[in-house]
Order: C-alpha cells, then structure tokens, then sequence
C-alpha cells in the first residue's frame, strides 16, 4: 500500500505573497491584522498577517476567517495576506482525505477582492457565498481535500466513480471539497489561481456573470472547474490539465467522471474558450440535469415546462480537448450548442460524445485519432446517439476509428422521461457537409434506422470504409442550398477573450494518454517526485520513482523488502524491484526517501502456483454445467501463474500473452471459461477469499464451495471468509465463464486483521 503524504513544498506561480504594494498602501492606508485563532471575523478591508509555521484547524466548520459586512461608502471589502503569510489548517504530512473545515469564508457582500492568499490543509479552501462584485485574484489553494483512491495502476476500483448528479444543497462541497466554492453569486472576477494536489479546483455553483481567465487549475483527482446551474459566464485562457481519476494506460480507461470541465443542471449561454483542457477522464463534461429531465421534480411554477430545458446556447471555441481516459467533449440531453474550432485528439473512446442533444453545431474541428479504446460500436470522432437537427460542417478527421457514428435505439426507459416526451425526434434533419476525412476506419457510420441524413461535398482520402448503413438507415447525398444547412457565426457572438495566457499547446511535451501516471491520490504533475507500482512479475515486484535526481534511501525494511533493489533508468527515473521468494501469503513495508518527500509502503501478496486451464465453449454453462466441464478438458489450454489476475477487458485469453499457443488458438473475445487450481500453504487463523468478476464465478476452499455467483454480471466483487485450526496447505478451484462483452476475473488471499 503506497501513502505519499501531504507535500511539504509548493511550486508558486511568482505573482503570489509579493506584499501590498506601496499604491495599495497608500491608497487604502488598510490595517494589519494577526492571525492568531480560528473564527476570526473580518469587517472591513486589511492586510491579514500569519505567524511563520502557525496552524489553525477549522474547529466548527464555518470557515477560519470570517468575512462579513460591507464596507462604508460603497467600497469594496479588501483583504490580502502580507508577504509569507500562509493559513494552514493542518500540518505537512496530513492525509488529504482527512482534511477538514474551511480556510476563509465569505457571506452576504456587495463588493469583495481577495488577493495574493495562500490557503491549503482544508476541506475548502475558500467559500463565498451570496456575493456579487467579486474579484479573487492571485490565489494559491493547492493541498487541500482530495480522497485516497482505490483505483491502482493494475485494476479499476468502482468506489472510485463520481456522481455529480445532485448538488442543490451542496453536496459537492459537502463530499468533496473545493480549493474555491463561490455559491449564488454574481459579477465576479477569478483569476490568476493556482491549484494542485487537490481533488476540486474552482466550483461555479449558481453563479452569474462570471469572468474566470489566466487559471491553472491542473493535475487534480476530480474537477478543474465545475459548473451547476451558472449561465452568462466566460470562461477563456485558462489550463485545466490531468484532471483525472480511473485510468491505467493500457490496463484501464474509465475516466469514473472526472473532468478538466463539468457543466451540469441548467448551464445556458456560457462562453468556454482557448481553455487547454486535456488529460481528462473526460475533458468536458456536460448533462442537462435531473430536475430538466424529470427524474427530480421540477419548480412548482405553472409556466415550468420540460421543452427546451438543459444546458444550452454554450460555445466552446478553440478549445484543446484531447488526451482523455473517456471523451474529449460530452454533453448530452442539450440545445443549440456550439462546438467551434476545437483540437480534439487521442481520446480513448470518443472526440464528442452528444447522446439526444438537439441542434447541436460542430464546425470546423480537428478530430484526430480518437477510439482506440472505445467501448463495443462507442468509438471515433463523433457519437451522437437519438440526436435531433445535428450541423457537422467543415471538420477534419483524421485516423479515428469511425469518423461519425449516429444511432438510434429503443432506450425504453428513458422514453417514460418527461424530457424525451416533451422534446421528441421527430422530424430531425442532420447536415453533414465540407467534411475532410483521411484514414478513418470508417467516415460514417448509421444504424437503428436513422434517417434524415444529408451528406455531400465531403472528401475522402484513405478512408478504409465510406458507410457502414445498418438496421435500414438512410443516407441523402444530394446537394443542397448553403441557406438551409450552412451555420457561420458573426464575431460579436463570442463575446470577448479574456486572460494574457495562451494556454492552449504550453503542456506539448505531455501530449498523449500515457503521460497519464495515476497515484493513490491523484495524477503525477510530472514535477514533484512520484512512486506508482508497476504490474508484478512472476518473480518481483516493482515501482517506478519519477521526478528525482538522487539515488533514494530505504529505510526500515520488514519482511520481503529485505531483499529490495534500486535501479537507475534514467536521469529522472529510478525502479525498484523486490524478489518473490516463498509460496503463501508474504508482507513486505519500507519506508523511502526521495529529496524532500517520503513513501510510506507496505503491503502483502499472495505467491503460489496457479494452474489456468482456458477454453472456448458452445454449451451455455448455466443452462449445462456439465458439457461446460467436458469441453474444457476437450479444448482446453493451460498456462502456470504465479497470480490470479486476468484482466481480459473488451477481449479474450490471447490478449494476456500468456503463450504463443494460447495467441493463436484462443482468439475469441466471448464464449471462453477459465478453471484454476492452487495449493497455498496459510496459518492458523481467519482469512478472507476476495474475488471480482465478470461474468460467472464459482470458488471451492478445501473442497467446500464459498463463492456461487455463476450469472450474467458486470464487474462484481465477492467476499468469503474461511477459519483454520492449524497452519496447513489449503486447496483452490476457481471456474469463471465469459459470456459477452467486458471480462475479469481476480482473485487473491487477504489476513482477516478483526
């Protein structure tokens, strides 16, 4: 188990803690104020001093400091830290997802600016709530609140996923926290705030007229900027980069919501522009929300109607949303948005993903090399599912694996919706034209009988397959008056750029998904030192130690990492490697130091002799269980391994290269069973058997059967406890069937500590 702690330096951007400048104080003649204890209230405009090393925990949860009134003839409340002032709620060390309370608060203002703060060690860092004329300014709200994630680089933990869906009594503030919260507020300013080591940066919670430019909002386990019901804001030239949770390259890309961008419940008319959004479980993030939907009532009002409700009439303009775990861009259940000259590259599963958005405008985009892990027929540039009245004009695509797919579906339970009944497809036009597509898989594909598709003066240059038109769907290639389908915008509708940054292309040498390195806490910032387990080998296990230097120190070593090596990659990188000796349940825990940082490690793996029979099968195996045996011994292949971790995903045994027999054989992705055996030597005492599965699983300890789950399932975790009188060698038989689809099976032995 891996446990970096709360960091003990930060990389400060230079306009942070300068002091006040001589104008400030000369103008303002504002007094000093020391910081001495929690619940210090703020009436008027000061400078706030903090004693060197001080800590203040937020006792009550109602923020450390406490901004409140307004300030004599109209002026605005202004309140900055001196030089070297730091509020701190909690010692460098603490666990992040301990963190608790609130730096500063702020309530019920006309007229605040905050600047140059420092704030870090707290659930949030700053909360304002009902203000209006806000500036926050030069902020660094790094190391406050993030969870411990169970994800690990070799397996996806679903406790990990984020459900944005409800938040009207603050329930994102209240779960998870926030370096900067602003609730019901309106006409503010955000700029030039830094976060990282974080889960969320800055929240938009019920906020209009917002202008939040020149951010950098990066490496975070949850969300760079969310919105919630906040309409009329521009939000320009800002990075939110590597905000990302669920992913291993090459092992798994859930992405489990997170997002540099989410946008949720009733956000209309938002500009979002030359924001560097990449790296994200999804880049942008967007849904209409519960309450337009109808799947939580909607205002008692008689004019209320569910037509035309969700997010809407947003641009996004030049834009970078590439490099995701998920998609580049999604926004579903919406109205008229514009996606407007937008990079949009390398996203595991797809560039946009627009299930039942109406009038959506997506022209002259860059999509390219999108859906290389796309899940089933959900792949390529764009995925528009029941969509209505569609303009994809003017784009290019670019080695994607399907460049545009549109489907329709039965989706009964979403028809009951009171928003599809109210916002039905009927009649819906779709205009595909002036598109470039160059070595896509397939330029477009159709199915479950779309229809009203138009699609001419597109080029086609290395395209493996044109149309791919399944379940009767139709496509109208006829030419068409520029007036009906052409979509231009004049410049005054995008409303001004602001910021003098020019994120967008800074992070290049980062590019692609595999500079995604995940912790426990969160993604590597590719600065500070980082240690991440590699997947174990049949003889070691082993981590990778990024960002450093200098050879590391190990120090109180136990058990296995007696044996612990170090090894030099490169100049920035370091590998160690511990040997496997032994047969059981083996522990191991050391302590390394690298430059000013320390990992924690301890840990137990199960080491035995797996012996893996692996076979096609015809005879379902809940319908005949015993034909499902005898045509594993007919057809079946073996391979001996040291650990029970197939993690097949969207494939079959030939993607584990297991052998060069097992390649060519077994190529099949569904209909395949998998036996193994073991004999494990454990001790006295109470043990638990944890299994995850997809699909079937059956286990038998010492012949007794513990774990019957033999049906149709997603990704499933199992737990089953067994007691031994005495140390002895304990038989294993684990049957797991593949049906369709996703596929896993893992298994190991864990020490009951009650």
């Amino acid at each position: 188990m891996l446990l970096p702690l709360l960091a003990s330096s930060l990389l400060l951007s230079p306009f942070l803690n300068q002091g006040p400048t001589q104008e400030e104080q000369e103008e303002h003649g504002l007094p000093t104020v020391i910081l001495k204890e929690d619940d210090t209230i703020i009436h008027g405009s000061c400078f706030i001093k903090i004693p060197k090393g001080l800590i203040i925990p937020d006792l009550n949860g109602n923020g450390v400091i406490q901004i409140q009134g307004k300030q004599s003839g109209g002026k605005k409340i202004r309140v900055r830290f001196t030089q070297g002032s730091v509020l701190r709620g909690a010692p460098t060390g603490t666990p992040w997802n301990t963190l608790k309370g609130m730096g500063i608060s702020a309530k019920n203002i006309k007229g605040l600016q905050l600047s140059g703060l420092r704030v870090h060690g707290y659930k949030v860092g700053i909360y304002v709530q009902n203000c209006a004329n806000i500036l926050i300014q030069d902020l660094d709200a790094s190391d406050n609140f993030r969870q411990r994630l169970g994800s690990t680089p070799l397996r996806e933990d679903p406790g990990d996923w984020l459900f944005p869906h409800d938040n009207d009594k603050g329930e994102w503030r209240k779960k998870w926290g926030a370096a900067l919260y602003l609730e019901q507020c309106e006409q503010l300013v955000l700029r030039r705030i830094r976060v990282r080591r974080g889960q969320n940066g800055i929240i938009l919670d019920r906020v209009q007229r917002a202008r939040v430019y020149d951010n950098d909002c990066s490496f975070l386990s949850g969300w760079g900027l969310a919105l919630w019901r906040s309409s009329h804001n521009i939000i320009t030239r800002n990075a939110f980069d590597f905000c990302v949770r669920g992913y291993s390259h090459g092992i798994y890309n859930r992405g489990q919501d997170s997002a540099g961008i989410l946008m949720f419940e009733q956000c209309k008319e938002n500009l979002i522009a030359e924001n560097s959004v990449t790296h994200g479980g999804d880049g942008f993030f967007g849904n209409s929300g519960k309450e337009a939907l109808g799947q939580n009532p909607g205002p008692s009002s008689p004019h209320w109607s569910y037509k035309g409700q969700g997010n809407r009439d947003n641009i996004y303009y030049k834009n970078d949303f590439s490099y995701a775990a998920a998609h580049g861009f999604e926004q579903t259940f919406s109205f008229h948005e514009t996606i407007l000259q937008n990079r949009i590259v390398g996203n595991a599963i797809c560039g946009i993903w627009g299930g039942y958005s109406q009038n959506m405008r997506i022209l002259d985009n860059r999509f390219e090399a999108n859906g290389d892990k796309g899940y089933g027929l959900e792949r390529g540039g764009i995925n528009i599912e029941h969509g209505k009245d569609l303009r994809i004009l003017r784009n290019h695509f670019f080695r994607n694996r399907c460049g545009i797919h549109l489907w329709v579906d039965p989706d009964e339970g979403l028809k009951k919706l009171p928003w599809v009944q109210s916002n039905p497809e009927t009649g819906s036009v779709t205009w595909i034209v002036q598109n470039r597509f160059e070595g896509d898989a397939i330029a477009l594909q159709l199915r479950g009988g779309v229809s009203g598709v138009h699609f001419f003066q597109n080029q086609r240059n290395g395209v493996s397959q044109a149309f791919l038109l399944e379940d009767q769907s139709k496509l109208d290639k006829r030419p068409s008056d520029p007036k009906v389908w052409d979509v231009s915008l004049p410049p005054q509708a995008l409303g001004p750029i602001l910021g003098n940054t020019q994120p967008v292309g800074a992070r290049k040498p980062l590019r692609g998904r595999h500079n995604i390195l995940m912790g426990p806490w969160g993604p590597w910032d590719h600065a500070s030192p980082f240690l991440r387990a590699r997947r174990r080998s049949p003889q070691a296990l082993s981590w990778d130690l990024f960002g450093v230097t200098k050879s590391p120190t190990i120090k109180q070593k136990k058990g296995l990492a007696q044996e612990l090596r170090i090894h030099k990659e490169s100049p920035k990188h370091f590998r160690l490697s511990l040997p496997i000796q032994g047969k059981g349940v083996l522990s191991y825990a050391f302590i390394l130091q690298a430059e000013n940082y320390r990992f924690p490690v301890q840990g137990k793996v199960l080491n035995t002799q797996w012996k893996v029979r692996f076979f096609p099968w015809k005879t379902d195996p809940r319908k005949n269980y015993a034909t499902w045996i005898q045509e594993s011994r007919d057809q079946g292949l073996v391979a001996n391994l040291p650990s029970l971790h197939l993690r097949y995903g969207m494939a079959g045994p030939a993607s584990l290269h297991l052998s060069k027999e097992i390649s060519e054989k077994l190529p099949a992705k569904d209909h395949f069973g998998t036996i193994a055996t073991t004999t494990i030597p454990l001790s006295k005492g109470k043990w638990i058997l944890q299994t995850k599965s997809d699909d079937g699983i059956r286990v038998w300890v010492n012949g007794t059967k513990l774990i019957d789950d033999w049906t149709l399932h997603g990704p499933t975790k199992h737990d089953a406890s067994f007691t031994l009188s005495k140390r002895q060698a304990v038989s294993i038989r684990v049957e797991h069937f593949e049906l369709d689809g996703y596929a896993l099976l893992e298994l190991d032995v864990v020490e009951d500590q009650k």
